[in-house]
């Protein structure tokens, strides 16, 4: 199985090949948006696995929550990608990405969504694969709750951005966080394995962004009324 993964819903973007057992992940540089650098980029991972476009079997792309401009090009490029090279796509949820790169059983995703507020989901690992708890979800940081039962850990940059009024707002039931990890390529490439093996690819003419929250714009007022910034 190969399969490609662009990732770009936040600054720090990467591609990653899965090629049978090898996998292979590349960071994109340049300035939020990589428009200028993630082609270039797949074209280095590709000539560095000996790869072709032809070859591969899929195209994922990290779908979101996340941000906008970075979404819109991450699905437009496997977009074009893929209908070019005739082959279907797979959408992976941010969330569930970032859930990936967790050692725990019961993990509780929180990313910082900006404007003040927080892309939260939860996910329970069993018998080694992520079974959704709760659906990516975006809130103001005091109103983000965890689900009703069980103790959860919690992961991902909202624990930095908002943790006087997250952690309130989790209770006891939070056994600890760590506010550290970035979505990476590698573990949307391989979460797409999984969902291809189980014929979930889709069309590229069917991919679309997950963006959560419609409103993409506050007012100076919205921003201070929340505890933002003007």
């Amino acid at each position: 199985m190969k399969i490609l993964a662009l990732e770009t819903s936040t600054e720090y973007g990467s591609v990653a090949l899965l090629d049978g057992e090898r996998l292979i992940e590349r960071p994109v540089a340049g300035r939020p948006g990589h428009s200028e650098t993630i082609l270039p980029e797949v074209r280095e991972l590709l000539k560095e696995a000996a790869v072709g476009l032809a070859d591969l079997d899929a195209i994922a792309f990290g779908a979101g929550p996340g941000a906008f401009t970075g979404l819109r090009l991450a699905c437009g490029v496997a977009q074009g990608l893929a209908l070019g090279a005739g082959k279907p796509v797979v959408p992976v949820c941010t969330l569930e990405a970032l859930a990936d790169q967790c050692d725990q059983t019961a993990i509780f995703v929180a990313a910082d969504a900006r404007m003040s507020e927080v892309y939260f989901a939860a996910y329970r690992r069993i018998d080694g694969v992520l079974v959704e708890q709760t659906a990516p979800a975006c809130a103001v940081p005091a109103t983000v709750a965890l689900p009703a039962e069980g103790d959860w850990f919690g992961f991902g940059s909202a624990f930095a951005a908002y943790e006087a009024a997250l952690l309130p707002a989790l209770g006891e039931r939070l056994t600890g966080f760590d506010p550290s990890p970035i979505p990476r390529a590698a573990s949307v490439v391989r979460l797409a394995a999984v969902r291809f093996a189980k014929g979930e690819a889709i069309d590229p003419a069917l991919a679309a962004p997950l963006y959560v929250r419609d409103k993409v714009a506050m007012t100076t007022a919205e921003r201070l009324a929340s505890g933002g910034r003007a």
